[in-house]
């Protein structure tokens, strides 16, 4: 049997792949780029570092990537003609390795997807057992799993301001799991990172989006929805 007829020989009821770090991981980090985008990706630049970089063609990597951006679940057998339907769908592609990034995990991939005037850049690491972590949003640190419901709030960096949106969350009953703020300078754009339990209406969003502080919201229910 040929190395890439054996890429995908085990068929799993959760994954399609030879490893859940390579597969499995590979196929959410790429959904969560998608939902972060809101739309269907029509371009796509993807690299993948160290490890991911020397093994991404032998273990299946490029066609999980592929598989996530076109919203493939990780059980989904299409992952293995993940590139035909790609080609179908128009959906452009690129792909880069770096093998010696010191300061990335070794299992990290960046994805800038773009589409209809819209795009988003992050890095994602596949930590092992089809779990992920997203460490960065549009060069901001974020550091979410994506099992979660999860809001990501870009806004000018003034005083009051978490208070304010937690004050909002907290109308919703809705219990935040883990938070994280980072900014690029003091008084710049600051970003902050929640992780909640359960969701956050549509009106509550939209309150926050019209606030003339608040730059950008992305929310995503969970990777997997």
């Amino acid at each position: 049997m040929s190395e890439r007829s054996s890429v995908f020989d085990m068929i799993g009821p959760v994954m399609i792949g030879p490893s859940s770090s390579h597969t499995a991981g590979v196929v959410k980090i790429a959904r969560a780029a998608r939902k972060l985008l809101g739309i269907k990706p029509k371009e796509v630049d993807i690299t993948f570092y160290n490890s991911f970089a020397q093994t991404y063609e032998g273990h299946g990597s490029d066609r999980a990537v592929i598989g996530g951006l076109l919203g493939f679940r990780t059980d989904d057998k299409r992952i293995k003609t993940s590139f035909d339907h790609a080609k179908e769908e128009g959906l452009q592609y690129r792909f880069k390795s770096v093998g010696n990034a010191s300061t990335m995990h070794p299992n990290s991939i960046r994805i800038l997807a773009k589409g209809e005037g819209n795009e988003v850049e992050i890095v994602g690491q596949s930590l092992g057992g089809g779990v992920i972590n997203i460490a960065e949003v549009n060069g901001f640190k974020a550091n979410f799993s994506g099992v979660l419901h999860t809001l990501i709030i870009t806004a000018e960096d003034r005083e009051g301001s978490i208070a304010f949106v937690t004050s909002i969350i907290s109308q919703e009953d809705c219990n935040i799991a883990t938070m994280s703020v980072t900014r690029k300078g003091k008084k710049g754009l600051a970003c902050q990172v929640i992780e909640m339990d359960s969701s956050v209406r549509d009106i509550s969003l939209e309150y926050l989006r019209s606030l003339n502080w608040v730059d950008k919201i992305i929310y995503i229910p969970d990777i997997e929805s």
